[in-house]
């Protein structure tokens, strides 16, 4: 089986289950709990919050776990305009978000909120000038994704934060669920005030993930309850998870700052390869995320690729697999203004560190396989 589809999600890291493993085992008391038993455990939350603080170079009460990218992103957004909407009720986003951002926004439209969403470029990627021009003194928030999943476009996310910080009501939120662990994102300098990471992107388990909240930020809650992580995400910890988590942080990150260049020579060679399939169009920017590399082959339609593909035990996706079920169009591409024999015929290709040069030429041969037989059917 050949995987290139792990920016939708990632095979388990064999340490990160066994880290699970013995702490279902080991440490299953509640962590609020005042015996013994639920000491050990929440010592060991304390502890892993610290190593997470650590990795990111923050403090321990700016992290907050949580269920993965959706709940952080909703939170965030969700969290911010309704603690601060007495302030102001625009947000500032961009047209290529994540799902879990786009429909929060919308959510908070019905609820009498105003929101920007800004254009991108050819390129996927947005603005400064844009950014700056939207800012009213009615904005609360901007919320702009560092990698986009569909494209691997990378943001400004530190121009953007120069500007926000300029502004002392209004907060910067930005979705790093593609970016941690592939490109570098300094939280403590570039302004960020929130900022969203999932566990099962970066060779984690479903449903885990954590926020960064800087001190002094606060949020209204969407889960109320026992007042876990500070009141921010209430509900019994999911401590094995989040043990877990911390260990595919740090395995991640170790390799980031020892494969970087490993992963960019893997989509150097994917580029290279498609580039002599001429049915074959590369949409990814020249400068963009090492592990994502999206194209487009007109006139034939994506799902019947992929599952030509998935015969041969290779495994890539059209899109977002949040809406990877939804009509061809990518939205994303739609953005970015390329034409419609684009939008409806994209595939994304995305890498992690595990994948190897002869999986990339075993899939280009593949593909090029795939498109020739297809090519015969449709006459």
């Amino acid at each position: 089986m050949i995987y290139l589809d792990n920016s939708a999600t990632t095979k388990p890291l064999p340490e990160v289950l066994d880290s699970f493993r013995q702490v279902s085992e080991k440490y299953y008391a509640n962590p609020s709990s005042i015996h013994r038993f639920g000491n050990e455990a929440e010592r060991l939350l304390r502890k892993a919050k610290q190593q997470a603080a650590d990795l990111l170079r923050v403090s321990a009460d700016e992290i907050v776990f949580n269920s993965g990218g959706t709940e952080g992103n909703n939170t965030a957004i969700k969290g911010i305009a309704l603690q601060h909407q007495h302030r102001g009720k625009h947000i500032i986003t961009t047209s290529i978000e994540h799902p879990s951002v786009l429909q929060a926004c919308k959510s908070l439209e019905k609820l009498g909120f105003s929101i920007t969403y800004l254009p991108v470029n050819h390129f996927g990627i947005v603005s400064v000038s844009d950014v700056e021009r939207a800012i009213t003194n009615d904005t609360i928030l901007i919320s702009i994704m560092h990698v986009n999943n569909e494209l691997g476009s990378i943001q400004p996310i530190e121009k953007i934060g120069e500007i926000a910080k300029n502004h002392q009501k209004l907060f910067f939120h930005v979705d790093h669920v593609q970016g941690f662990g592939k490109v570098p994102l300094s939280l403590t300098g570039s302004s960020i005030d929130l900022c969203t990471i999932s566990g099962h992107k970066i060779h984690g388990l479903k449903g885990t993930g954590l926020m960064y909240i800087k001190q002094n930020t606060a949020l209204f809650p969407l889960l109320h309850g026992g007042d876990q992580e500070g009141a921010i995400r209430s509900g019994t910890e999911n401590l094995a998870g989040i043990v877990s988590l911390v260990k595919a942080m740090r395995i991640t990150l170790e390799k980031q700052s020892t494969d970087s260049f490993y992963l960019k020579k893997l989509n150097q060679t994917l580029r290279e390869q498609l580039s002599m399939l001429k049915a074959v169009v590369i949409n990814s920017p020249e400068h963009h995320a090492p592990h994502i590399l999206n194209v487009s082959v007109p006139h034939f339609k994506p799902e019947v690729i992929i599952h030509a593909l998935g015969e041969r035990g290779i495994y890539i996706s059209t899109k977002s697999a949040c809406s990877s079920k939804q009509p061809d169009e990518s939205a994303v591409l739609a953005a970015c203004g390329l034409h419609q024999t684009r939008t409806n015929s994209a595939l994304r290709i995305s890498l992690s560190y595990d994948n190897t040069e002869q999986e990339i030429i075993t899939f280009c041969a593949a593909l090029r396989d795939v498109l020739k037989e297809l090519s015969k059917v449709m006459g």
